[in-house]
């Protein structure tokens, strides 16, 4: 992916090994390509699938009486090196860190999405926006009750962002 103008890189240097994180498993999905992919996972009804592995599958107990969960997965295919960048809806450059692009140091994302089924192996689920192939790091439950908060503003959003692609539920 090219650099835009006014963005800024790091020295791919900089990226160290700090964490210990393993994969549980991988998300199915019908996007091929970052261009198939929505912006926002709530833009598609596709169906999509995340695949447990074997040793983890206990881990999904009681994950059935949920009607939501959060999946956080790796952008496997993100840069890692931009700090700040431009978005293609918004007028300037901004930190990495008030973005939500998969382009970033860690490219750890996250989706709420609808749990339509547990089954042995995997879930089937809605509104997710990964590439078919996309490496599983974790499933929460939702709660409402502590998960969302309403009144929460991006004020940049707010001022910058044309009113057709401002992120909607």
């Amino acid at each position: 992916m090219p650099v835009r103008p006014g963005e800024l890189e790091l020295d791919a240097n900089c990226l160290t090994q700090d964490a210990w994180l393993s994969f549980i498993g991988h998300i199915e999905t019908p996007f091929q390509t970052r261009a198939d992919c929505p912006r926002n996972g709530r833009k598609t009804d596709e169906i999509a699938y995340v695949h447990v592995k074997e040793e983890f599958r206990p881990a999904l107990k009681s994950l059935e009486t949920c009607s939501h969960v959060i999946v956080f997965y790796w952008m496997h295919e993100a840069m890692r090196t931009l700090v700040q960048q431009r978005p293609k809806f918004a007028e300037s450059i901004h930190g990495t860190f008030a973005l939500r692009s998969p382009n970033r140091p860690n490219p750890i994302s996250i989706s709420v999405v609808e749990l339509l089924d547990v089954l042995p192996d995997r879930l089937k689920i809605r509104y997710i926006d990964c590439l078919d192939g996309t490496p599983l790091l974790d499933i929460k439950p939702y709660f409402h009750q502590t998960d969302a908060i309403p009144q929460a503003e991006v004020g940049w959003h707010a001022s910058e962002v044309k009113e057709e692609e401002k992120i909607k539920i």
